[in-house]
């Protein structure tokens, strides 16, 4: 096997722990690679203005695969106070540096697949026609557009006067806000390109057609917000009638597909959608699975640079607990996502039969599995720490 180089990315709070389990678990599975940590987050914004130092993209763009943890992000008047005093007034404005990766990088297409585990206590569950409990089974991937959309931070407080003007030309905010004072407004643009929006769309009819789902579902409101949303729906047609059309394209209402999802979660499989809606479906759908425990996810760019990571936060509160009690299996599940795009598709199985057989024998769970507060003393009422539930999981691969 090849020995690769893969750029670590611990980041803050949990995301330091999680992200060294998963390590472990390569370790285990018999991944080789030298792993080069770069610098990321908020003790970097706080000490030097700047939580995405040029060094960690400078890395990046030489080995091109990078494992990321989590990141601390605060509003920009939290993040202001923080800084320290000797960078005051030296112009340094916050901005999430997972964010500013996909950007510099063009990491436009992102994949959340929410799959549930046999056994996994927090399965989504509902009462069916007989009154008998179901447990469907879940297995949806989601594909959000990265880079675009409300997250392109296009955005202004008190707009200058040439973006006011600009505005002004629009009848619909002459009618509605030209009698709003400038500094009371405050907008953010939601912009959608035909590249990226058909790189996306591309990306999901693909992925269904490699891996046999009879579907893909675009999930915006082309009904409402008519130029952009309209945009992708009439560009998912096209792609499905030139290159797909033994692929069924459904359009829901963002609003819609989140009563849907839990009412008939097992008729779904691949899902699209824009940067901002793509998140509340990943994160409605994860809900379903096992929550943030279990959410991974990959982005990538066209050129192959790929960035692998749990969805969940760093969640400060828990790192400063004396034995981590968070659920590393989200990270787990993005390193064997990170895997597959290394072509290494056995190893990666093999991890992910592991943590079925452990979620499946219901003997170890952490505090999430057991639906316990995320209190200290989980450890003391039957949940496992982080490094119990990567021990189980080891304990597992040998034995496959």
């Amino acid at each position: 096997m090849t020995r690769r180089t893969i750029v670590i990315l611990p980041g803050d709070g949990i995301g330091k722990t999680v992200l060294f389990e998963s390590l472990r678990v390569l370790d285990a599975a018999g991944f080789q690679a030298e792993y080069i940590e770069g610098d990321i987050g908020w003790e970097f914004w706080k000490h030097e203005g700047d939580p995405l130092p040029r060094r960690t993209i400078d890395l990046i763009e030489k080995y091109h695969t990078g494992l990321f943890g989590a990141i601390t992000s605060k509003p920009k008047e939290e993040a202001a106070v923080e800084l320290d005093p000797s960078l005051h007034d030296k112009g340094f404005v916050y901005s999430s540096p997972i964010v500013g990766l996909r950007q510099y990088f063009g990491l436009d297409v992102s994949i959340r697949p929410c799959k549930s585990f046999t056994g996994n206590p927090l399965n989504f569950i509902r009462r069916g026609k007989d009154g008998k409990i179901e447990e469907p089974r879940v297995d949806v991937v989601i594909f959000r557009q990265n880079t675009e959309g409300l997250y392109s931070g296009v955005e202004w407080t008190n707009p200058p006067e040439e973006v006011y003007q600009a505005f002004m030309t629009h009848p619909k905010f002459r009618k509605n806000f030209s009698h709003v004072p400038r500094e009371e407004l405050s907008v953010s643009t939601r912009i959608f390109t035909r590249k990226a929006t058909e790189h996306i769309l591309k990306a999901a009819f693909a992925y269904a057609r490699k891996f046999k789902y009879p579907s893909v579902t675009l999930c915006e409101k082309p009904n409402v917000i008519r130029e952009t949303s309209g945009m992708m729906y009439r560009l998912a047609r096209e792609i499905k009638e030139a290159s797909y059309p033994d692929i069924e394209l459904r359009n829901t209402n963002i609003d819609a597909q989140m009563m849907w999802l839990t009412k008939n979660p097992e008729d779904y499989g691949v899902i699209v959608a824009g940067n901002m809606f793509g998140d509340i479906v990943s994160d409605g759908f994860a809900g379903l699975t096992g929550g943030l425990g279990f959410a991974c996810s990959a982005q990538f760019n066209e050129s192959g640079t790929a960035i692998f990571e749990p969805t969940h936060g760093s969640a400060p509160k828990y790192a400063g607990y004396p034995e981590s009690i968070v659920n590393p299996i989200a990270m787990i599940l993005s390193a064997c996502m990170m895997l597959e795009h290394l072509e290494e598709h056995t190893m990666a199985e093999k991890i992910r039969n592991a943590i079925a057989a452990v979620v499946a024998e219901g003997k170890v769970k952490t505090y999430d599995m057991l639906k316990l507060p995320g209190k200290p003393d989980v450890l003391s009422r039957g949940a496992v720490s982080t490094r119990q539930m990567t021990d189980a999981i080891i304990k597992k691969i040998s034995l496959i």
